[in-house]
């Protein structure tokens, strides 16, 4: 029998409220959504946009195990176990804490303007192989999601690896303390979300935030070929923290000696001091490249015997809405789509582009990049969306078509040739969209969250079938 995730004296202790009730099952999760609860999750009521506690009765009806609730709460029928607090968010805030005092964990925490979730993902699939390894589910790195995913880790964890994500200053710092990593990721500073910025170096303090959190005697592995390291750097070292670089330039510690990108993937030789690392990256882009070198400098740090755990970076794929490639069928031929559309700014757009070009013209003669505007981008958004057209020039795209107020304006930059169709928005972009692709195209659909890409990416699932069903 699985031993329970928490019991439940002590996750009432942790919670520092008050039991109304004893569980009938065991406790083995924690959920904030009833429509992905599992038997023996507690439910956590938050009040966001709808109201936790209107969900009460629902989550005990789909198998919770107990529910954390406020303390004017009134029991339904129906309602099993308790936990009464003075706030929900507070309570599952002091169950996190409490979980990252009770492991022995090493703990890894990433930031960065991009690249966060797929140096997650690198870093769970190679620590897993070397001990029981939790991380954050899909993009948990907010200030629901931080506390959620700690108060899901196990007391054996040996390995656990958070991500922490920010629109404003101030708002990893308290996520770190409660995650107290050993060892601290930025994958990169890039202009993103400066609609809450006046510059990009002040995101550059933001994401330094992080480092506030580390254990004394950790480590920050910082990106050494971005313009900001300097001062990422400084922040580490006014702390103790030891630092360890990663990029293409000479002066990092872990550095990219050899890189051959191409569509399923890329093969990488890394250097650190006389030390030779090859291995092998199974979703293609130069992103991945240099996020790997990341995760090479935190096995590195964590004593994670590299070269046994590096082989699983070729078991790397890119998920739906980042990068996900798949094959579809077409009268006279086939059709990759590239799908991209879960969010986007300049930094992830660039690469997807790149990315999108390692796609063999022999295999998909044209490239047809679908894209929605960037958000969060304030002044600058009008530059930053035109100054994509060299990164499409770059990547050979034959064909753009856009949806949006900013995206018409790199729209408009683009030679008549490759100017397929613009609209509005999203949905008056299907139809077109649809009628333009054919056989023997690479599409890449990319466009931030609120642009509402992804039903694009749908449509085209819907009309033709799968490779292989």
């Amino acid at each position: 029998m699985t031993e329970p995730l928490w019991q439940w004296d002590e996750l009432v202790a942790a919670s520092e409220g008050r039991a109304d009730g004893t569980p009938a099952a065991p406790i083995t999760g924690f959920s904030i959504d009833t429509r992905t609860l599992g038997a023996g999750d507690v439910f956590v009521a938050l009040k966001a946009e709808r109201d936790g506690h209107d969900f009460v009765g629902g989550a005990f009806k789909a198998g919770a195990a107990a529910a954390l609730v406020s303390r004017g709460y009134r029991r339904a029928k129906g309602d099993g176990a308790l936990i009464r607090t003075e706030d929900s968010l507070a309570a599952l805030e002091a169950i996190g804490r409490a979980a990252r005092v009770r492991t022995n964990a090493r703990i890894v925490a990433v930031t960065g303007s991009a690249g966060k979730t797929g140096t997650k993902e690198m870093l769970r699939l190679c620590l897993s192989d070397a001990g029981p390894t939790h991380a954050s589910e899909k993009s948990y790195n907010n200030h629901w999601g931080v506390p959620l995913t700690l108060s899901r880790m196990p007391k054996a964890t040996q390995f656990g690896i958070f991500e922490i994500g920010m629109n404003h200053a101030g708002e990893i710092a308290p996520l770190t303390q409660m995650v107290r990593p050993h060892v601290a990721v930025i994958t990169t500073v890039e202009p993103v979300h400066l609609q809450y910025f006046p510059s990009v170096a002040a995101i550059a303090e933001a994401k330094a935030e992080i480092l506030q959190g580390l254990v004394p005697g950790g480590t920050a592995v910082l990106p050494h070929d971005n313009p900001h390291f300097p001062l990422l750097k400084e922040r580490a070292d006014a702390i103790g923290a030891k630092v360890v670089s990663f990029g293409y330039a000479e002066a990092s510690d872990v550095r990219c000696i050899q890189a051959n990108l191409e569509a399923r993937g890329s093969s990488v030789i890394a250097g650190l001091g006389s030390q030779r690392f090859p291995y092998r990256i199974g979703a293609p882009g130069e992103h991945y490249v240099k996020n790997s070198l990341a995760v090479l400098a935190v096995l590195l740090t964590l004593g994670a015997d590299a070269m046994r755990r590096l082989p699983a970076l070729a078991r790397v794929s890119a998920p739906r809405g980042r990068g996900q490639r798949t094959l579809l069928n077409a009268p006279d031929g086939r059709i990759l789509l590239i799908d991209e559309s879960y969010n986007a700014n300049p930094a992830s757009m660039r690469a997807a582009l790149a990315a999108m070009a390692t796609t063999p013209r022999a295999d998909f003669p044209r490239r047809v990049a679908v894209l929605g505007d960037m958000l969060e981008l304030g002044d600058a958004s009008g530059d930053l969306h035109r100054g994509l057209k060299e990164a499409v020039d770059a990547a050979g795209v034959d064909l753009v078509l856009a949806c949006g107020p900013m995206m018409k304006l790199l729209f408009d930059d683009l030679k008549p040739a490759q100017q397929g169709a613009w609209a509005q928005d999203s949905a008056q972009l299907v139809q077109v969209f649809l009628d333009t692709v054919r056989p023997g195209d690479t599409v890449m659909i990319k466009g931030s969250l609120a642009s509402r890409m992804a039903p694009l990416a749908e449509a085209l699932l819907a009309r033709f079938p799968k490779v292989g069903g």
